[in-house]
């Protein structure tokens, strides 16, 4: 899988995406050769997947968080297909996630405020297909935030 140096490599990568190779060589302990060769390996293995722009929505405005968690009425056969799809054209509508057990789905939502949330709840959110049951949680602050992995 990964050996000590692919890790020390991706030690250094995430936190710091955007590091040039002698830079993130050099912290690595290797040559930018090597390393080079290693990212490149690393990507046709498909563990590492890309580079991202990682946007702050608060200060584009955006000052509210909810996770909405769904029940969906499962008569239906594709009642999670079509759920899935239509929460997909919500562009308020951060991430969807599945679950097994009593909660079938959850979104996370961004909004403006709160009077925007109760638009897109009363607009978007209640008009999506199959809902049996909704329970939303409005997200108060933010305790651990980590993307990096334990490597």
């Amino acid at each position: 899988m990964l050996d000590d140096l692919d890790r020390r490599i991706l030690r250094h990568l995430q936190p710091q995406p955007g590091i040039g190779t002698a830079a993130l060589s050099e912290a690595a302990g290797t040559t930018p050769a090597v390393c080079s060769r290693r990212i490149a390996r690393m990507r046709d293995r498909g563990i590492l997947k890309g580079q991202e722009a990682v946007i702050d929505w608060h200060r584009l405005g955006y000052s509210v968080q909810v996770s909405l968690r769904f029940t969906l009425d499962k008569t239906q056969t594709n009642a999670f297909d079509i759920f899935i799809r239509e929460a997909r054209k919500v562009p308020e509508v951060l991430e969807i996630q599945t679950f097994l057990g009593g909660v079938d789905l959850r979104l996370a939502i961004i909004a403006r405020d709160m009077a925007h949330y109760q638009h897109l709840y009363r607009s978007r959110i209640l008009t999506l297909p199959h809902i049996a049951d909704i329970e939303a949680l409005v997200h108060v602050a933010r305790i651990k935030d980590a993307e990096a992995l334990p490597l």
